[in-house]
């Protein structure tokens, strides 16, 4: 694939997309937005990558809108404002589901909508010296698009703080709230990304997907007989799948499965 604002790059079984605007900090218009789009769907359909990095170029992860984007958004009509809209979520949406799992690799600042691309991964590992932002009411806006993973990652109680007071937090802040998972000197971001990975990429490429799928549907459900039933089911299908089978025999013969 060709692109304009984004690198793909394959090593092994990982693929790793970076933000490649670090002239603007890695700010997004709506070409990188359709780039990460289809570069994720293709991805994501790739039988031969087990996980995929998101990272960026440049000192900053990603400030969010990119300033000439908005200027252009400025004389939208409310139906092309929607249609813009939809399809940032639509990237961020194709993020999330994903079946591949998606480790975000945060070296530097991370604004608004960064924030949402960051929340989308399933792993954020974020460098001590990065700064995060939800920027938008500043502006007169709100993080409408971004607010479902957003709000997931960091939970309600933050989000109604962050959201509002459109305060500046380190990364120490921004794990105590959940919203990433690692903090690490930028020295040691690449070597803490490749052992999340590794670990990702020694499981069941089937699990990995179904796990995903597992948390996003059962997170915030009510405990109902109807759930129960259901987590049943999925075991008993996972049970019986054909790399099920083969994790619990290469496990009871002491050794490795056949996709590592």
């Amino acid at each position: 694939m060709n692109f304009q604002t984004i690198e793909v790059t394959q090593q092994g079984r990982v693929a790793v997309v970076t933000l490649n605007r670090p002239e603007v900090r890695n700010a997004f218009n709506e070409t990188t937005i359709a780039e990460l789009t289809g570069a994720f769907r293709a991805l994501g359909d790739a039988p031969e990558i087990r996980v995929i990095v998101l990272a960026a170029r440049g000192p900053a992860f990603c400030a969010g809108a990119d300033l000439n984007w908005m200027k252009k958004m400025a004389g939208y009509s409310h139906e092309e404002n929607r249609a813009d809209a939809a399809q940032l979520a639509e990237m961020l949406r194709v993020i999330h589901t994903c079946p591949k799992p998606v480790v975000a690799k945060v070296q530097g600042d991370c604004y608004a909508g960064g924030m949402g691309l960051a929340a989308a991964c399933d792993v954020a590992i974020s460098a001590q010296e990065a700064f995060f932002c939800l920027s938008e009411v500043k502006l007169g806006l709100i993080p409408a698009t971004i607010s479902p993973y957003v709000i997931r990652a960091m939970g309600e109680q933050s989000a109604r703080r962050y959201f509002l007071t459109a305060e500046r937090f380190d990364a120490d802040e921004a794990k105590r709230i959940g919203f990433v998972h690692h903090v690490v000197p930028a020295a040691e971001l690449d070597a803490a990304a490749e052992q999340i990975v590794k670990s990702l990429a020694a499981n069941s490429p089937n699990a990995l997907k179904e796990a995903k799928r597992l948390v996003r549907d059962m997170a915030g459900m009510p405990l109902s007989e109807a759930l129960i039933a259901d987590t049943a089911e999925r075991i008993a299908d996972i049970r019986a799948s054909e790399e099920g089978k083969e994790g619990v025999k290469s496990f009871l013969e002491k050794r490795k499965a056949n996709w590592a």
